[in-house]
């Protein structure tokens, strides 16, 4: 939903350009680089709320601070009691001050009894070294995240163990580049993810991989789901019945579901639109996704919302 994806194409020239001295490596307390005149939006100040079209659910709220702030919270993904997500002071901001202001990144917060707690950015590459990082999802304590770093020519995907908030050094993840693999889920041995990788319907489209003989094999489109505009961003359900994702609708992002009947994927469902994108769930069923404040066409900022279920 922001500018994740696309910052790989600039952050190598970006990177090439900057000294590792200019990456901070010291803790940075991210509050501080949240402008003080930054604006607070809410529910009551949302000129395009989501819009709920299920009565599987409760109308969305945003979370409560500690996770979401006047910055931009982005790209959330629920894994065993704990929320990832992609943090970033000022969401217009440019891409050279994300990779070198030393709060742009991946953070996790853990459920407690009475909401959040307190979030962490986790430190995905060598100290000294220069990266922006984000598409986060998790399996087996194992953090998948796409990455555009020094030493690296494009945007490449990495993995990193994660203990007790601490990430383990990252490894790449070698899929090939003719697959162009954009952000993913898996689920057993599949791999969903989208992509603008020729065959497809248009835009960004969801494809499937299946892992046989130590390797992905070739992409297959998921035709079903798939339609003239932007589908992506693809989670499956925990039972692998269920495939949600972001579709375009209307102008903006929106939230949709597909069913498996047995045999495919049925026609796709809208469950939240306007601004709405990028779906994770919870242990209880309930729904978390992104949702972005505009105004006059300018993103103002981002907050994580949640539908809990009825």
């Amino acid at each position: 939903m922001n500018n994740k994806i696309i910052f790989a194409l600039f952050a190598i020239i970006i990177i090439s350009g900057c000294s590792q001295k200019e990456n901070n490596d010291s803790i940075i307390n991210r509050y501080d680089l949240i402008p003080s005149n930054a604006t607070k939006m809410t529910p009551e100040t949302d000129i395009h709320p989501p819009i709920l079209h299920t009565d599987d659910f409760e109308n969305p709220v945003p979370l409560p601070f500690p996770v979401n702030t006047a910055g931009g919270e982005d790209s959330p993904f629920y894994y065993n009691g704990s929320l990832y997500y992609f943090f970033t002071p000022i969401v217009n901001q440019p891409l050279s001050v994300q990779l070198t202001d030393g709060a742009t990144g991946i953070y996790i917060t853990h459920k407690n009894g009475t909401g959040w707690t307190e979030p962490v950015k986790l430190a995905l590459n060598e100290p000294g070294k220069l990266s922006l990082d984000g598409c986060e999802f998790v399996i087996n304590n194992t953090l998948w995240f796409c990455s555009a770093r020094e030493g690296y020519t494009g945007l490449h995907w990495f993995t990193s163990e994660i203990i007790n908030d601490a990430a383990m050094p990252a490894k790449l993840v070698p899929f090939p580049d003719s697959y162009e693999v954009g952000e993913l889920h898996i689920h057993g041995n599949q791999l969903y993810f989208h992509s603008t990788r020729p065959g497809g319907k248009g835009d960004y489209d969801i494809w499937i991989s299946t892992f046989a003989d130590n390797e992905w094999g070739e992409p297959v489109n998921v035709e079903a789901v798939n339609s003239e505009v932007t589908d992506g961003w693809p989670y499956i359900s925990s039972d692998g019945l269920e495939l949600w994702f972001l579709r375009w609708y209307m102008g903006t992002p929106a939230v949709m579901k597909s069913v498996w009947n047995g045999t495919a994927w049925g026609e796709p469902e809208l469950i939240v639109s306007q601004f709405a994108g990028e779906p994770t769930f919870d242990e209880e069923g309930n729904l978390y996704f992104i949702h972005h404040y505009y105004n006059n066409s300018v993103m103002i900022e981002a907050d994580i919302y949640v539908a809990y279920k009825r």
